[in-house]
């Protein structure tokens, strides 16, 4: 019977998906915005002490879709360098996308421009599994939920269906005695995202290798990152990502060039400020 009644739920619910055209949607990055499900990005497998808040303004471009929007992300450590609870978002995206795009998402109802208030609002806990040692490395484990965010696919620039993934940050530093470059960090991030499509769930493996190089003052971030889906539809991103960091005690101040190697149809600058913020830190006694 439950064999039965599962047959005609999905009989009934494959009619009205093709009758509304939603099987024409591909639930893939190279079909949609720019932050539509994009490559997870992975810390340096450390906690911050304090609550922590970074604000950038992004600037995609290029093969028909320029996207502008800000990003927000704040974790708070609940207990310092240990447990911490992040959360991100992109906002007040603004977007234009040539005819062809258009034509190729297949957008039917939507528009070619405009503005959205918000978009997908990741929610994620860190936990440290084990501190750096003198020949260890740290391990931190994430566990990540994505909203559905607030599109109704007709502008083709969110999934408007929920996800999460897990994944699990490796990083080890190592130190010279050098006025220019005293710290190589290398950084390796495992994983596992899921996401919903229409009628299917999407699975992939997701990865990513990053060498940091610094000093008291500067750090150079070079990372290539990526997931790869089974449905074979633009679901397989690759990216790699270069970011400078001039660290001060309480501010910080980031550039970012992000290049779209596979799936992922797009140039990425970003420029922001990262606050470190001791009065907005939980403390328990």
């Amino acid at each position: 019977m439950n064999q039965l009644f599962n047959r005609i739920l999905t009989t009934m619910f494959t009619v009205i998906s093709t009758t509304l055209g939603l099987y024409a949607i591909e639930f893939a990055p190279a079909h949609f915005g720019p932050n539509a499900n994009p490559v997870p990005v992975f810390a340096d497998a450390t906690i911050p002490a304090y609550t922590s808040l970074t604000l950038t303004a992004d600037h995609f471009f290029g093969y028909g879709d320029r996207t502008l929007n800000g990003h927000l992300t704040i974790e708070v450590p609940f207990v310092a360098e240990r447990v911490s609870l992040k959360v991100w978002t992109p906002f007040a995206e603004a977007f234009e996308v040539s005819q062809n795009v258009y034509n190729q998402r297949d957008m039917q109802n939507g528009s070619r421009s405009g503005m959205l208030p918000i978009g997908d609002i990741y929610v994620q806990t860190r936990m440290s599994i084990l501190r750096e040692k003198q020949y260890l490395p740290a391990i931190v484990l994430n566990a990540t939920l994505k909203t559905a965010a607030v599109d109704n696919n007709l502008h083709r620039r969110y999934f408007d269906t929920p996800g999460y993934y897990f994944d699990v940050e490796i990083g080890k530093s190592f130190h010279f005695n050098s006025l220019i470059i005293n710290e190589l960090r290398l950084v390796a991030d495992l994983g596992f995202i899921c996401w919903e499509t229409i009628g299917r769930q999407d699975d992939a493996p997701m990865y990513g290798g990053s060498v940091v190089l610094g000093n008291k003052w500067l750090s150079i971030a070079n990372t290539l990152a990526g997931y790869a889906g089974w449905m074979g539809n633009g679901d397989t991103p690759l990216v790699y990502t270069t970011q400078w960091v001039w660290k001060g005690s309480r501010i910080s101040y980031l550039v970012e060039y992000q290049y779209g190697i596979k799936d992922f149809p797009y140039h990425h600058i970003a420029a922001g400020v990262m606050l470190s913020i001791p009065a907005l830190t939980p403390s328990y006694k």
